[in-house]
């Protein structure tokens, strides 16, 4: 069964944009996009540990008569067959449930925002609470569509980050393109995250598919992100901090998020790389 990616489509500019780079990275990944037009403003996601109601803006529902139509469109031009998810269940009648058995899924930075009021550096807390809840990646798209041309996975030498750069030996692989890995050096030594490496037999892998390892020893984070190329698809590792009224995905994930405006691939906590 070929890998599917879930995609929310909102019939609009943005959305439009939106929808352009799912298509792309499911080319690129060879992967079958799964896109949802909805009829309702609110849906639930039931992954395994949580329930994720998600609240759309008004801007979703923008010409129902011609969504479908223009979402085809897209597809069509990408070479891709369409292939839409039509909701089967319902816990009321205006509240349909959507599984959440996919193996990417594609959101703007926001969500349940007006485009009006997104900013760099703004990821809704829906698309936060994805991110913590999924099992598959997350891709963060860009306003606007750019092909990526490389790989960047940051390293830090968490657990999430063994699992994203695993992810991103994996994209190289499927891809063909080159990844450079970075790093930004705190209070561990190079040795330490080469220990890593092999204490999770990736020393191999990093051989393979690493094109060049990028140590920041100088310099705050913000002002090194200048070396990640404009053009590549950022990947991340993240994981979550429940707060009262915000959900944090780690400070480095932030930073980096704040910063670049790359397309962002995000392997949250319940993420399980695969080789």
């Amino acid at each position: 069964m070929d890998q599917q990616l879930f995609h929310i489509f909102r019939n609009n500019p943005l959305g439009r944009e939106t929808l352009l780079q799912s298509l792309y990275f499911c080319k690129m990944v060879g992967a079958s996009p799964v896109i949802y037009i909805p009829n309702h403003l609110k849906f639930l996601m039931y992954f395994d540990n949580d329930v994720v109601q998600i609240d759309l803006d008004s801007s979703y529902l923008t010409s129902p008569e011609t969504a479908r139509m223009h979402a085809t469109e897209l597809v069509e031009q990408a070479g891709i067959e369409p292939r839409f998810l039509e909701p089967k269940l319902f816990t009321a009648s205006t509240l349909p449930d959507i599984q959440t058995n996919f193996d990417y899924m594609c959101c703007p930075r926001s969500i349940s925002d007006l485009s009006s009021k997104i900013g760099l550096g703004y990821i809704g807390p829906r698309v936060r609470r994805i991110v913590k809840s999924a099992r598959f990646p997350v891709l963060i798209t860009s306003p606007v569509h750019k092909p990526w041309k490389s790989l960047a996975a940051f390293f830090g030498g968490s657990a999430n980050a063994v699992n994203a750069l695993k992810l991103g030996f994996r994209l190289s692989r499927v891809t063909g393109l080159p990844l450079d890995v970075f790093t930004q050096m705190g209070r561990k030594s190079r040795q330490d995250y080469e220990a890593v490496l092999k204490e999770e037999n990736l020393e191999e892998d990093m051989d393979r598919y690493a094109n060049r390892w990028h140590f920041f020893e100088n310099g705050v984070l913000e002002e090194n992100l200048y070396q990640v190329p404009h053009d590549a698809l950022v990947i991340l590792g993240a994981y979550g901090h429940g707060l009262i009224k915000n959900l944090l995905l780690g400070s480095t994930m932030e930073r980096i998020q704040s910063t670049i405006t790359n397309c962002l691939l995000i392997a949250g906590p319940n993420y399980t790389a695969t080789r």
